[in-house]
């Protein structure tokens, strides 16, 4: 089976980039990165991919007029590479639809709860954590999902939960979900690229051969 070609959208550190990198170099994901496109010219995930030897390039949004704008030049860039699956990791720009329809149920995001609860707009990052604690939750986790033209509401893939403690903080409890983070979006990747992953409206189903 031939290799999927991914692209993957960074904004931050890119740990869940570099688990991506990690398990398609071990064998795990039958897939290769072409491309990795970052909005944050900081963005470490940048240093990250050079070291892996994969391409990758900052584009300042504010060199366009608007999201739609900059939007057509990352699916340019994309394109200009035959991308077959856009892989979310950290990225914090809310995609347009425009790109949404034209990568559909090919776009995968990875977010720190278990969607619907603690997403949407409002809720990335460690404000994610902090809504969890804060509403005193016993159990939180991850969840991997197709992108759709609304915020953490597309199809779920896979889910992973996570105990909560009495004594966790932000820090601690955002360090236990990204671990749960790196298992299920690297295991979403595979079942992708494998063919293996089927939309039915809401639901996904896993093919089991």
């Amino acid at each position: 089976m031939a290799q999927t070609k991914i692209g993957v959208l960074i904004s931050g550190g890119g740990t869940n980039l570099q688990i991506l990198i990690d398990n398609i170099k071990k064998g795990y994901i039958n897939g290769s990165i072409k491309l990795i496109i970052s909005n944050k010219e900081d963005a470490f995930g940048l240093e990250r991919a050079k070291k892996a030897d994969i391409e990758a390039i900052y584009i300042n949004p504010t060199l366009y007029k608007n999201a739609v704008d900059y939007d057509r030049k990352l699916i340019e860039e994309f394109k200009k590479r035959d991308i077959e699956l856009i892989v979310l990791a950290g990225y914090l720009k809310i995609l347009s639809r425009e790109f949404v329809v034209e990568y559909r149920d090919r776009i995968i995001n990875i977010h720190p709860s278990l969607i619907p609860s603690f997403c949407g707009k409002s809720f990335y990052g460690k404000r994610v954590h902090k809504a969890v604690l804060d509403y005193g939750c016993k159990i939180t986790g991850a969840t991997v999902h197709f992108v759709d033209e609304n915020t953490d509401t597309g199809p779920v893939i896979l889910q992973e939960p996570v105990k909560v403690y009495d004594d966790d903080t932000v820090e601690s409890l955002q360090k236990r979900v990204l671990e749960a983070e790196h298992k299920i979006l690297s295991k979403a990747v595979k079942l992708f690229c494998e063919g293996k992953l089927k939309i039915e409206g809401r639901h996904v189903k896993i093919i089991e051969e």
